[in-house]
């Protein structure tokens, strides 16, 4: 494999120790799944992207489960971009009190704008970082779900549909274990190689799973 020319950086924030990525090339950043929930969690995010001398160009959401979302709408406000998500997912996340409640949560949740997550708006959005990935539908977890693959870097953001040694639950609104078996199928066809960046717990690598 060449070199990397993507560098992923791994923020573990929340109460739900949700894995906040930010994937950098060239001084261009994609944030994917906007989770940092506190303003400790958020200066972080800001003085990395400052010392690294990055630019926001899109945000970019697995699911739109809560835990993936908790700092979407300071993100959002911040960089006057929408959350791009599969347009399965987008009710659930404009359902976000529904969420909360779900959860025994009182908080208020703040609305942010969404919008569809396709090939074509990432390339819209006029960054190499986001011409690269490869957009794989992996339904399960949630209608929703997907992962972003970059082939050639041999990397894979699996969201919640994979984990180390595990795999997203399914008993939640909108799981589906059929689906869910049908989208592992499909990851496992990528090289045993490829890099495995889920959105909980540690890296692993397709061979290992």
């Amino acid at each position: 494999m060449s070199e990397p020319t993507i560098h992923i950086e791994v923020f573990t924030v929340s109460s739900f120790a949700t894995n906040m990525y930010v994937v950098s090339s060239s001084g261009e950043a994609l944030v994917v799944d906007p989770a940092c929930q506190t303003a400790c969690e958020q200066d972080r995010l800001l003085r990395y992207l400052m010392n690294a001398g990055l630019t926001v160009k899109a945000i970019v959401a697995t699911h739109g489960h809560l835990d993936h979302l908790w700092g979407a709408a300071w993100m959002t406000d911040r960089w006057h971009l929408p959350v791009l998500m599969d347009e399965a997912d987008i009710p659930m996340a404009e359902a976000m009190q529904m969420q909360y409640n779900m959860w025994g949560l009182t908080e208020q949740p703040q609305p942010f704008p969404l919008a569809p997550l396709t090939a074509e708006r990432l390339t819209e959005c006029g960054a190499k970082v986001l011409a690269m990935p490869q957009l794989i539908r992996t339904p399960g977890h949630t209608r929703g779900s997907v992962c972003l693959y970059w082939q050639e870097e041999e990397i894979l953001l699996s969201g919640d549909t994979l984990f180390r040694n595990g795999y997203g639950r399914t008993d939640l609104p909108g799981g589906d274990t059929a689906a869910l078996i049908d989208s592992l199928r499909r990851l496992f066809a990528l090289p045993s190689a490829t890099r495995v960046f889920p959105g909980h717990g540690e890296p692993t690598t397709i061979g290992e799973e």
